[in-house]
């Protein structure tokens, strides 16, 4: 492995001296450690660069779209949309938090990181031929920042100044030098055309393509049906590094479907090709037939490398019935992870309990040393267990079952102020019952909720489970019009700024946040601040740490489950890189075998009437 001495943020650079201090020219953003690719690397370790173009992929999403406009908070957009614009830098896929040249071709690090200039490829265009402009770049910014969903507000919140420098630079002045990662978030900005936008409003939805600079470009649009990319043939970024051996196939398109099961059977039949599976009953017995035992259609298990989602049943703080920490805590309960894993999920999943499951960053056993100390100042104000006790949901065996669980809910509920009486449980100040709904917009998460609720049933609780269609449930989170649902809250190995988007006050008065829970804490608050400004890896996970125990004993959802690996079956056209990406499934790294294409078509109908005579 090739790796560059790191310093400052770890990018390989020429100093240039400036009175007294030292100008950091990098030619990639990385937060700590060292830089895996020295400054012109011919490509990613895990691609193929020679890999042949053409062919089409097709893949699946559930529901709808109605929106080609994917940075702001109305309507759903399109899936894949993204590809079709460039950021200022590239995410490397097998390093944690490290960007390479795209839009950007370099950047001058301030050395107190109080601002960093980002230098633009003279080449770089969008698909109609002008050029991304520093203009653009400035324009694209403010806009995100003041116009689009609110993340970009909570992302951009330290930069102060943003300024064009001559004919191909950016300045972008920050409010400290405190804020260790908003020089790398700056570099996965994408860069939007000023003159397209000039004459359209960015707020609102729209069905018309919009322009992009991207490897890949809108062909069709059947709205709510699907939508085809198709692959910019002279797409001015194809031969830089970061893109050799990438975006392979000609076309791309997505058909959508009602839901995950009906998707499941169109796969099975041949109408698209790859399917990334998170139902472990689907990946267990859903593909068998002919196909598959044929050998037409490949399953592979990807491991992942990156923290764990944390998925759960999430409550809406907002809501005065979930105000209460043990009434919070006592709804765990009823949630029998061991049952559900056993005869729902065929032992395939692993207990959720940290928010950064899956990583280091997962808080275990209690604090100490230095991570104790970021806590001490917050005694009293947070729970004794988060200094005592290791978090852990319950778990049900032989010692200790769900009749215990539901008796120890019964306690805090009574703590709580609530009571049983008959079959429902009240409030002693009110005689209100407790009950709520559960807002869901996938059926199969029914096969997962019903047990809990049933659980909760026994508890005198009433819940209204309730289906909705996918515009409407957007909508509605959105305006956080819900009790209960099921949320994913995906981290990655660097937390930073998107945790005041996840967790910190301001967010959980923004319609479109993805502060969903409602959390307001000062506590949370203060420490998000203080990892974001962590000078290290090592004081970064520490606080990680901290933030971890006191989300955990916060008792803000009822965690699930999670799987350390992608699932992915595809018809087997398609060849792969002998190295896969450590962090993604990589599928922008796939190409078409022309052959077997041909192969598969010509026996599709084969396998077809074999699937019909099994039936």
């Amino acid at each position: 492995m090739r790796k560059i001495k790191a310093i400052s943020l770890a990018a390989l650079f020429v100093l240039v001296t400036i009175g007294a201090a030292q100008a950091v020219v990098t030619y990639g953003m990385s937060l700590y450690g060292d830089f895996k690719y020295p400054p012109n690397f011919p490509h990613f370790d895990y691609v193929n660069p020679d890999a042949p173009k053409g062919g089409t992929m097709r893949l699946s999403s559930i529901g709808t779209y109605d929106t080609l406009n994917p940075f702001v908070i109305k309507g759903v957009p399109a899936a894949g949309i993204g590809q079709i614009f460039d950021t200022l830098m590239v995410r490397s896929e097998d390093e944690a938090a490290t960007d390479y040249p795209l839009v950007a071709e370099s950047a001058d690090l301030a050395p107190d990181r109080s601002s960093v200039v980002y230098n633009l490829n003279p080449k770089a265009k969008f698909h109609d031929g002008s050029p991304i402009t520093p203009a653009d770049v400035v324009w694209s910014f403010e806009t995100l920042r003041d116009k689009g969903a609110p993340m970009y507000r909570f992302y951009y919140g330290d930069v102060t100044k943003i300024e064009v420098q001559g004919d191909h630079a950016v300045k972008f002045q920050f409010k400290n030098g405190d804020n260790r990662e908003l020089a790398a978030i700056l570099s996965e900005m994408p860069v939007l055309s000023k003159a397209y936008w000039s004459s359209r409003d960015f707020e609102k939805t729209t069905l018309e393509p919009p322009l992009g600079s991207g490897p890949y470009k809108i062909d069709a649009v059947d709205p709510g049906r699907s939508i085809t990319y198709r692959r910019v043939a002279d797409y001015w970024a194809k031969d830089l590094p970061v893109n050799k051996g990438r975006f392979n196939v000609d076309t791309i398109r997505y058909d959508y479907y009602r839901d995950g099961t009906v998707a499941l059977e169109a796969f099975k039949a041949g109408a698209y090709d790859i399917r990334r599976e998170n139902s472990s009953k689907s990946w267990s017995t859903g593909y068998d037939g002919p196909a598959l035992r044929d050998g037409l259609i490949k399953k592979i298990t990807v491991p992942n490398n990156n923290p764990a989602a944390m998925q759960g049943f999430i409550y809406n703080l907002r809501r005065p019935l979930f105000q209460d920490p043990r009434v919070r805590e006592a709804l765990i309960y009823a949630f029998d992870f061991e049952w559900s894993n056993a005869n729902l999920f065929y032992g395939a999943y692993t207990r959720t309990r940290s928010y950064y499951d899956n990583s280091e960053l997962a808080a275990t056993g209690v604090p100490q040393g230095e991570e104790l100390k970021i806590l001490e100042p917050f005694r009293g104000q947070i729970p004794d267990e988060v200094f005592t006790k290791e978090y852990n949901p319950p778990k049900y065996d032989d010692k200790f079952t769900i009749r215990d669980g539901l008796r120890r809910a019964l306690t805090l509920l009574k703590e709580a102020g609530w009571t049983f009486k008959g079959e429902q449980l009240v409030n002693d100040k009110t005689g209100q019952p407790f009950q709520f709904e559960f807002l869901n917009d996938d059926p199969q998460i029914e096969r997962v909720a019903l047990p809990f609720i049933q659980n909760l049933k026994r508890l005198g609780i009433t819940v209204n489970l309730r289906t909705v269609d996918v515009s409407q449930y957007e909508q509605r989170m959105q305006n956080f019009d819900y009790d209960m649902t099921v949320s994913v809250i995906a981290q990655s190995l660097s937390p930073g700024n998107e945790q005041r988007e996840f967790f910190g006050s301001d967010a959980a008065d923004h319609p479109g946040s993805q502060n969903l829970i409602g959390i307001k804490s000062k506590v949370i608050d203060q420490l998000i601040e203080e990892l974001i400004a962590s000078p290290t890896r090592a004081e970064l996970v520490r606080h990680v740490h901290a933030l971890d125990r006191v989300l955990q004993y916060g008792y803000y959802l009822v965690p699930q489950y999670h799987l350390g690996a992608y699932w992915v079956a595809y018809w087997d056209k398609f060849r792969r890189p002998e190295t896969a990406p450590k962090y993604a499934p990589g599928l922008e790294t796939w190409w078409v075998d022309t052959g077997a294409e041909q192969a598969i078509e010509t026996k599709k109908p084969e396998e077809a009437q074999k699937a019909g005579q099994t039936k």
